[in-house]
């Protein structure tokens, strides 16, 4: 996907307006009070939110302008739907929404399909891998992988490289009570700088979403990396307590960061 292209759906990239703060606070005025104007302003004032997270999927097959489109319809949402009265700012709640529309846009639009069996076996071998490099601390050869699971190394080769490029990562793995677990979150994403403010917008958006001892277990579970028994140990409730709760938090995020 081409994303130096300055022209995008007939926008000049390269000229696209910045907004002031009280310039943002004066339109958003106008627009609560019905003015169309002000609303196309405050719009325009904002497709450089639309560039910065389409970045986010250059590596994907997709048309630049058609993901540029998609993008303008989440930020149009954003805008309809922000509420001043908050204290959040509007790139905090509008980044989630513009994410939302094109990963439902890129998981309704996926044509193309491998079958099942390839999928479990490459899923299989992406597990085997990371729980490998969390026990040995490095990366496993593809025979290691092998002897983890069962599987000749060919038939796992064949498999990787199979879902390279086809299968999406919204493609559902397995679903536990109604929990979906998705190829996303078991697959590892490297990251440049630019990209992460977009993530960590993201994220912290959705934690707000959280109760307070449901944002106190993800800090602990998935930024401290303590385990379900540490967690219960220390803020003294069950395991399944914990599991139960986190299960339900993580449910909450994937749903607000999926746009649903």
């Amino acid at each position: 996907m081409a994303l130096n292209k300055v022209e995008i759906c007939g926008v000049n990239t390269a000229k696209l307006p910045l907004l002031k703060e009280e310039e943002k606070e004066a339109l958003l005025m106008r627009i609560k009070e019905g003015n169309e104007e002000a609303r196309e302003e405050y719009i325009k004032g904002n497709l450089r939110l639309v560039l910065s997270v389409i970045k986010r999927f250059a590596n994907s097959n997709e048309n630049a302008d058609d993901l540029f489109q998609i993008g303008c319809v989440g930020l149009m949402k954003a805008v309809d739907n922000f509420d001043p009265g908050r204290e959040v700012k509007f790139s905090t709640y509008a980044v989630p929404m513009i994410i939302g529309e094109i990963r439902r846009y890129l998981r309704d639009n996926n044509s193309i399909r491998v079958s099942r069996s390839l999928r479990d076996t490459a899923y299989k071998a992406i597990y085997a891998k990371e729980g490998y490099m969390k026990k040995h601390m490095k990366e496993p050869t593809v025979q290691e992988i092998a002897e983890e699971i069962g599987i000749a190394k060919e038939d796992i080769v064949f498999a990787l490289d199979a879902i390279q490029a086809p299968v999406s990562l919204y493609e559902p793995v397995y679903s536990d009570g109604g929990d979906t677990l998705y190829v996303m979150d078991q697959v590892s994403d490297k990251k440049n700088r630019e990209e992460n403010w977009i993530e960590e917008l993201s994220l912290e958006a959705a934690m707000e979403r959280l109760n307070e001892r449901e944002r106190y277990i993800i800090k602990l579970r998935f930024f401290e990396g303590k385990t379900q028994m540490e967690v219960a140990e220390q803020i003294d409730i069950s395991q399944a307590q914990v599991s139960r709760l986190e299960k339900n938090a993580l449910k909450v995020m994937r749903q607000y960061l999926l746009g649903k």
